[in-house]
């Protein structure tokens, strides 16, 4: 497994971490024992980068990589969480001091520890980006000693822009992949030259970007595949990057006939996102062992060719981007 550096704070992280919405919820069913099973073949496999949220699974996927953590010993990883989403209502007035170290608080108790590697503001209104003293008191908790470090996770590339400009900021986790290129128009340079972490998320488009799924694919009433496709839930572009599932399937049928012998779409849709250097992790999820292992193995394979990424970006500009390009 490759390693990148996370931007200014100088440590270093496997350049595929885990994503752990998957072990929380909002896919299916997936047991403890498989979930666990999935950190522990991510973790042996060379991650040493892991991504959960407060509110995946209302704290499971805390819990369980606590739990994962605690059976193995030794050193720990690399663990980003997120806050700001158990607000109810939503609203960029919620993100108080007060507020944000009450999640902070619920986060340490669910991960058993006393200070979190990362904290990142949870895809908050765009309102937010624009009030200072969120970031003043996200500066309090990293002066207080209950985070080392904190970032952003955001919905659209703007918003990304705006938070780079707050120098406490060390980390950015935006959607990235062959359908979502937008971000390395402009975004991925200025964080590079920033010193901005980059985290890379919904990195197979919600699993279309496996080739597994047809126009026959069903998905469970609590799979947000199912219940998400036009943003009933959240924003539309966490499902399917935000394109229309005959749209992508399509696009994901010109892609097959670019796959290098013995690479599988996943893995050659992770070779991609990591052909861009600014890109510091991305983290794609799983729920099983043997996903977890296949999408390390990403990290081995060989650069794309110039032609191939061409191709790709011409699949893009001609199919995708009118869905896409212009909303996030």
């Amino acid at each position: 497994m490759k390693q990148r550096t996370f931007g200014r704070t100088g440590k270093t992280v496997s350049e595929i971490g885990f994503g752990a919405w998957a072990i929380g919820g909002s896919w299916g069913d997936v047991s403890e024992r498989d979930a666990k099973a999935a950190l522990h073949a991510a973790l042996d496999s060379g991650t040493t980068f892991i991504d959960t949220a407060d509110v995946y699974g209302d704290g499971r996927s805390e819990r369980i990589i606590a739990a994962v953590l605690k059976e193995r010993g030794g050193p720990r990883p690399f663990v980003a969480t997120k806050a700001g989403r158990r607000l109810d209502p939503h609203v960029a007035q919620g993100y108080t001091a007060a507020n944000l170290n009450a999640f902070v608080e619920r986060s340490l108790k669910n991960l058993e520890t006393d200070c979190l590697d990362l904290v990142q503001l949870h895809c908050p209104p765009t309102e937010v980006y624009y009030r200072p003293e969120v970031f003043d008191a996200m500066d309090g908790m990293v002066r207080s000693g209950k985070i080392r470090d904190y970032g952003v996770s955001v919905e659209k590339v703007e918003e990304g822009l705006k938070a780079i400009e707050y120098p406490g900021v060390r980390s950015v986790q935006v959607i990235y992949n062959i359908f979502r290129q937008r971000p390395a128009d402009l975004f991925m340079r200025e964080a590079r030259n920033r010193g901005v972490a980059v985290i890379v998320r919904v990195p197979l488009a919600s699993g279309l970007l496996t080739g597994k799924m047809t126009a026959d694919t069903t998905f469970a009433a609590d799979d947000h595949r199912h219940f998400n496709r036009e943003g009933q839930a959240f924003d539309k572009g966490e499902t399917f990057a935000g394109v229309p599932y005959d749209v992508a399937l399509r696009a994901v049928d010109t892609i097959r006939p670019l796959l290098p012998n013995g690479v599988t779409m996943a893995q050659f849709a992770l070779r991609w996102i990591l052909m861009n250097e600014a890109v510091t992790t991305v983290i794609p999820g799983a729920k099983n062992a043997a996903q977890a292992k296949a999408n390390n193995a990403a990290s081995e394979l060989a650069p794309l060719s110039d032609a191939t990424m061409s191709a790709l970006r011409e699949l893009y500009v001609e199919t995708i981007a009118p869905f896409v390009h212009h909303q996030w």
